[in-house]
């Protein structure tokens, strides 16, 4: 072999263990594949338990979860925790509501610490802000949604809980002179507040991942990954788009990177066999 030859392929060779020692040394390395149960909801609807058990089976073991009212889809916290000790799936992070315009059990603004005890029971990680309503947009709750998010996160704090914010593309839009997402971040502090990028949304949006990672290092703990399509911009299955989660993935450690999750708002398919792809190609991407 020319020596030309033979530094192009010691090159080549370097940059790829390179690409994999940043994945080896992610902070989220050899976590079990995460997924919100969101993605699944009509399924969950109409049989909890063959659900779980379903995901469970697809190689699904790490959960976020929605839709705490009381009650975690009718059942009590013992009988959900039940429910999935028997599917062996771990419940890492749970989404809420503000309770600021849509008032409601289990929201930040209605029975939160009942909320945050009986996650905690679970033995869940994380609790976020899901989703501001759209009369939830206004100046005036966005300027005083970092004061609630603090809040919000002291009590989840004192239950060893790491409380965060998760975004959609409105919040990339125009606060004052700054980005709504903006903003929020630079009123928080990491202590109390963290933040679940969802890569979608901020690749709909029009901005970089990589960028903010880079800008507010170390605030993003928690990912949503799911994929964009590239005529219609619709929610598809990771892989099947045109996000780069070879660049995303690589500024893991820089992001703060714990915990990441699939999730699938809608779907061409049936939703498991979405969800399959989307696990196929993060396991060939060797992502965890």
């Amino acid at each position: 072999m020319k020596r030309r030859h033979f530094v192009q392929t010691i090159s080549l060779g370097a940059a790829a263990l390179q690409f994999n020692w940043l994945f080896a040394n992610s902070p989220a390395n050899n976590k079990a594949l995460g997924v919100q149960l969101y993605t699944i909801r009509d399924a969950v609807a109409k049989d909890l338990e063959g659900s779980l058990e379903k995901l469970a089976g697809l190689g699904y073991k790490n959960l976020e979860i929605y839709g705490y009212n009381g009650t975690f889809f009718g059942k009590t916290a013992k009988e959900f925790k039940a429910i999935l000790d028997k599917a062996g799936l771990q419940v890492i992070s749970s989404h809420h509501g503000t309770g600021i315009a849509n008032k409601g059990q289990g929201s930040m603004a209605m029975g939160w610490e009942k909320t945050v005890e009986d996650i905690h029971s679970l033995g869940a990680k994380y609790m976020a802000c899901a989703y501001l309503a759209p009369n939830e947009r206004t100046t005036e709750i966005y300027t005083s949604l970092p004061d609630l998010l603090s809040k919000a996160g002291e009590v989840t704090k004192k239950a060893g809980i790491q409380f965060a914010y998760h975004n959609h593309d409105f919040e990339f839009e125009k606060y004052a002179d700054t980005l709504a997402y903006d903003h929020l971040l630079k009123n928080t502090s990491a202590d109390l507040v963290q933040f679940e990028l969802d890569l979608y949304w901020i690749s709909k949006a029009g901005y970089d991942a990589v960028t903010y990672f880079e800008k507010y290092p170390g605030r993003f703990p928690l990912w949503h990954v799911k994929d964009m399509e590239a005529n219609s911009k619709d929610i598809t299955e990771v892989g099947n788009g045109t996000i780069d989660f070879d660049k995303i993935f690589a500024a893991s450690k820089k992001a703060g990177l714990e915990y990441w999750f699939i999730e699938q708002d809608v779907s061409k398919r049936d939703i498991f066999e979405s969800i399959k792809m989307s696990r196929d190609y993060v396991n060939k991407k060797g992502y965890l």
